[in-house]
């Protein structure tokens, strides 16, 4: 992506043209996004509510999980006492993700929010998936309510593409985090040392490389850049400039501007510094490498990260070593999994709040 500083060395020629001649206002949307990123995440306090409104109310939770690229590859149909999670395959990512392995991780993260959400509001949620449709039908029924820190946590979660302060956690926060992450099906491997961190920084920048001489990689990731905040509050969905720590700009001079600044050393630079910066790396891996699997793995990652939010840690994902298929059995055999597959790789540490995303409303996901 642009940096700031590579951008501002030899952007102000080019953007004081750029915006002389465009349409653009010099805020580029920001004071909408702002309001728009403030109401997709804005918490609610739990209410009477019930029917339809309160099972949208669910979905609307569950719509605030990750999804690879922010792409909300995910549809959801309300029926009596029950909701249906399905993936969206006009949403893939057949570049980075062909086998789709992300997607399904995403609708498992989805699926663990609208589990957390509907106890809180008395239901209790069973989550079964169907593998003849694709599809994860969580049926409902009446349930002492539990406001748990993992369901406060949702309207505070997100994936922080940023710097932390480089500081350990405690070996208590460390134990409730693995505890609160694995499953029977999943088992997360918590890395806090340092010369295993930078092992695994050798595999990310080795598969990052492969990915950024990728063409069909670049295209792809280009597509779901929302150069400024106009852009993304069009779409509601993608990833917004800002949220990387990068400026917002017009998205014609973005569109000119992401092949000249979107260089490997440059990224794979900023991969080294954001994993130095981080108290440890979690990597997540399912019993079997099937569908089933990956929404379990959806579900531990997003209890983590939750539970991180909770206890005020950051989360983002640094998946490059899982995603280049042939660069994945070297790095699980660097981690001792044998033949099984890593499925997720996450950094966790202290450090600020980066700008929120956005996401689509609920009537546009249900079907």
């Amino acid at each position: 992506m642009i940096t700031r500083r590579s951008f501002n060395a030899v952007a102000p020629g080019l953007l004081g043209s750029a915006l002389a001649v465009s349409a653009c206002s010099p805020d580029l949307g920001a004071s909408r996004y702002e309001a728009e990123a403030a109401q997709t995440w804005r918490p609610r306090a739990i209410v009477d509510t019930q029917g339809v409104a309160l099972l949208s109310e669910l979905v609307r939770y569950a719509t605030l999980a990750p999804s690879s690229h922010n792409t909300q590859c995910w549809k959801f149909r309300i029926e009596e006492w029950a909701i249906t999670i399905m993936p969206d395959l006009s949403r893939r990512c057949p570049a980075v993700d062909p086998d789709e392995h992300h997607m399904f991780v995403s609708l498992g993260c989805a699926t663990e929010n609208l589990a957390q959400a509907a106890r809180a509001h008395g239901l209790f949620a069973n989550a079964q998936f169907d593998m003849h449709q694709d599809a994860i039908r969580i049926a409902l029924t009446a349930s002492t309510p539990l406001v748990s820190p993992l369901y406060q946590a949702i309207p505070l979660r997100q994936c922080t593409r940023g710097d932390y302060d480089g500081k350990p956690l405690s070996s208590g926060e460390l134990a409730l985090l693995e505890r609160t992450g694995a499953s029977s099906a999943v088992h997360v491997l918590l890395l806090p040392d340092r010369s295993i961190m930078d092992q695994v920084l050798d595999h990310i920048v080795q598969a990052n490389t492969s990915q950024m001489a990728d063409p069909a990689f670049v295209k792809e990731l280009k597509t779901w850049i929302r150069f400024n905040g106009a852009q993304a509050v069009r779409t509601g969905d993608g990833l917004f400039s800002p949220t990387t720590g990068n400026p917002a700009i017009p998205s014609w001079l973005g569109d000119m501007a992401f092949g000249m600044f979107y260089k490997t050393k440059g990224e794979n630079d900023k991969i080294a510094r954001q994993l130095r910066s981080s108290a440890g790396v979690a990597v997540f891996t399912g019993q079997a490498a099937d569908k089933a699997h990956w929404i379990e793995v959806g579900r531990c990652y997003e209890r983590f990260a939750l539970q991180a939010t909770a206890l005020g840690i950051r989360t983002a994902f640094l998946n490059q070593p899982v995603e280049v298929s042939s660069m994945r059995p070297a790095f699980a055999s660097s981690l001792g999994l044998g033949d099984q597959r890593p499925d997720l790789v996450v950094r966790f540490g202290r450090g600020p709040r980066m700008p929120l995303s956005l996401r689509r409303s609920v009537h546009s996901v249900l079907i």
